[in-house]
């Protein structure tokens, strides 16, 4: 420790003294979560909808109030023709269109089973699946109210997100990609600094081993990325609302472990790297596009390809989503989360060993 405390001092006089390095580690993270938090969002909030209402009839009137009242639905009334519909949708002005013959109140009153002719634009095809969700259930309240009584009722139980807030699935997400991200970064461009600016050989003149200067180059960086944790959690629960029901001490745990490997593979990343721009690209290629696309930050694993369901396993993100968001939104406990805690010190000790043989290497070499 006499000789591991001085680099650890050293690298914490660096930080304050690197600007640069201070908005990575306190700034960047912030403005992440904020962004991305309310920018990612898979609810669908504001629907146009053209309205083509051809009966022109109380009844007719009715069902496009239940769309108008809803929160999701903004009602365009349409004037014109069904041949222009199709260049509204090219120009993007509307999503859908709901169209009503003339002879809708008629057939309302001979038969509950009156036909609408319903239009999306399918484009975006997540969006469209939800506003047909959407639309089914509105003209389902629509046939309740006037009289068309299911042949059986289904109540929904919605388990650990009743409300079905987006920001409960993405923002625990985003704390898996921030802390990867600020991790691997800081700690790769940290060693291959050392080498670039030529004082790497000021520190082996001095009686250090190499898997001492390691561990007082990784120190300070589990202590910072620590601390972004902390400003996560805080901001996720406080302005997020996103509920805590799971053991602080647990995700704390489990968030260093994760941590710890996200250090590891910054290590790795620096024996290959000889300049800082070169370190912070291979960081951002190791971590960035593998936990956005292959983690299940933003799609389920399950509708990946096989091959890539492979390979999502050497990404670390995969194990930690699955803790923070099984500890936060679950209250999942450590035997249920065992398979992803073992996975992921697997992966921080085997990064460690070869980074640590790979920098002895190029030391000596």
């Amino acid at each position: 420790m006499s000789r591991i405390f001085p680099i650890i001092i050293k690298e914490f006089i660096h930080i304050s003294r690197d600007f640069r390095t201070l908005i990575v580690v306190i700034v960047l993270p912030v403005v992440m979560l904020f962004l991305y938090g309310f920018a990612i969002n898979m609810e669908i909030q504001n629907i146009n909808m053209l309205v083509l209402d051809h009966s022109n009839s109380p009844e007719s009137s009715s069902l496009i109030r239940k769309f108008s009242g809803s929160d999701f639905y903004t009602v365009l009334p349409f004037d014109g023709t069904e041949a222009e519909i199709e260049t509204i949708f090219a120009n993007r002005e509307a999503d859908m269109a709901l169209i009503l013959a003339g002879d809708f109140a008629a057939e309302h009153a001979r038969s509950p089973e009156t036909t609408v002719q319903i239009l999306i634009d399918a484009s975006d095809p997540n969006a469209a699946q939800a506003i047909r969700n959407y639309t089914n259930t509105v003209i389902q309240f629509y046939n309740m109210a006037h009289g068309a009584k299911p042949s059986f009722e289904i109540t929904p139980t919605v388990w650990y997100n009743p409300s079905l807030k987006s920001a409960y699935f993405f923002v625990p997400g985003l704390a898996a990609l921030i802390l990867i991200m600020i991790s691997a970064l800081l700690t790769s461009v940290a060693i291959v600094r050392e080498k670039e600016t030529g004082t790497m050989e000021q520190i082996l003149v001095s009686p250090v081993r190499p898997v001492e200067i390691i561990i007082g180059k990784v120190v300070p960086y589990i202590i910072l990325a620590f601390l972004d944790l902390i400003i996560i959690l805080n901001i996720a629960y406080f302005v997020f609302d996103v509920p805590f029901v799971g053991s602080l001490g647990l995700l704390i745990f489990c968030s260093l472990l994760f941590i710890f490997t996200s250090l590891s593979l910054g290590l790795f990343i620096s024996t290959k790297a000889r300049a800082q721009q070169v370190a912070m690209m291979m960081a951002l290629v190791a971590t960035l596009l593998p936990t956005v696309m292959l983690s299940g930050f933003m799609f389920p694993l399950s509708s990946l390809p096989a091959p890539l369901r492979v390979l999502s396993h050497l990404v670390p993100a995969r194990y930690y989503l699955v803790i923070i968001r099984g500890i936060m939104l679950k209250g999942n406990h450590f035997l249920q989360l065992l398979p992803q805690v073992l996975a992921l010190a697997g992966m921080a000790i085997v990064l460690m060993v070869v980074s640590a043989r790979k920098f002895k290497t190029n030391l000596e070499g």
